[in-house]
């Protein structure tokens, strides 16, 4: 199914879009060394229900996973790049930790990524990589115009990770949003321009560009039935905002409050 929202759940799409990008920013200032993931989650479902919101995941179950996931947050660190399960580990000077939240607020939901590094240690390759998931974000939501076709986003999106040396899982991408987290269109990482869905005002989508540093095959870590990791054990990033098709282009709705 794919949604078109109205002028009026543009408007609460608004108002999730930034508890979202709020709690996101909180928490990234709150991880610090020693930091455990499960204080995170603990910390996200404070905010969640602070804001009145509810989490897209604590009841979430699809086919892949071994759910339902029943935590708040994804928290996923160095190899691993999504659906983070939060477990009893602490954050050592230099992870490379992605934070994944999905809320739901008065009917219409909102998805946002990011990924950052704990401390003060900074591997190149690690910043290399977590620049080029921002980069490809940002291209993919400049191709995201009202006409534009699917393809375009996955083109845009893949020109810039394949150009960063990058290779590109097709598993799992981006997707439509609005009454529910996961909906469609599917939005590949890679795609060819001027193929699939053409974007019209009101359309939701959360637009995630991910990469692992040398390989473009995940594994299921056996313990937890969730999180995905690099097949290799190679560092991961994974950037990700929701945006919405308006008459004028796109508008990123998980942008924190100024």
């Amino acid at each position: 199914m794919i949604e078109i929202l109205t002028p009026s759940e543009l408007d609460r799409a608004r108002v999730t879009g930034r508890v979202v990008g709020d709690i996101l920013r909180s928490l990234k200032a709150r991880c610090r060394v020693g930091t455990n993931l499960l204080d995170i989650d603990q910390w996200a479902r404070e905010m969640i229900d602070a804001a009145g919101a509810a989490s897209c995941y604590v009841d979430y179950a699809p086919s892949f996973g071994r759910g339902p996931f029943g935590h708040y947050i994804c928290t996923a660190v160095n190899d691993a790049v999504l659906h983070g399960m939060p477990h009893d580990y602490r954050l050592a000077d230099g992870d490379l930790l992605t934070l994944d939240l999905a809320v739901k607020k008065d009917g219409v939901a909102a998805d946002a990524a990011i990924s950052f590094i704990v401390g003060e240690t900074r591997n190149p390759e690690d910043v290399a990589m977590i620049d080029a998931t921002e980069r490809a974000l940002a291209a993919g939501i400049a191709a995201a115009t009202p006409g534009a076709r699917l393809g375009d986003l996955s083109h845009a999106i893949e020109q810039v990770l394949s150009g960063a040396g990058y290779l590109i899982n097709t598993e799992f991408g981006g997707h439509g949003i609005g009454s529910t987290m996961h909906q469609d269109p599917h939005v590949s990482n890679k795609g060819r321009p001027g193929r699939g869905y053409r974007l019209r005002p009101g359309l939701l989508l959360a637009l995630e560009p991910w990469v692992m540093a040398d390989t473009d095959r995940l594994i299921t870590d056996p313990d937890d039935g969730w999180t995905l990791r690099s097949a290799t054990g190679c560092r991961t990033a994974h950037t990700e905002h929701t945006i919405a098709i308006t008459d004028h282009g796109a508008e990123i709705l998980t942008l924190p409050q100024p």
